[in-house]
């Protein structure tokens, strides 16, 4: 694992896995964000309340291009 402080890697990139509050509930802005890519999306069922900060992440980057955002 690269060491955070000596990588050139930008902290954008790290994977949902390993962030240190991915297992915390989603935040108020993810949520809001997802709910709606999926309504965009027409899959309004893909939705869930309780997920976690990285599952939000995920479903995001999914949902993205099905709602046809780049």
């Amino acid at each position: 694992m690269d060491n955070p402080k000596t990588s050139t890697r930008s902290n954008t990139e790290k994977d949902p896995d390993d962030w240190v509050s991915g297992d915390e509930p989603m935040s108020g802005a993810q949520a809001s964000y997802l709910k709606t890519l999926c309504e965009q999306a027409h899959r309004p069922h893909d939705f869930h309340e309780h997920v976690t900060k990285a599952e939000a992440s995920k479903l995001i980057d999914e949902m993205q291009p099905k709602a046809g955002v780049t």
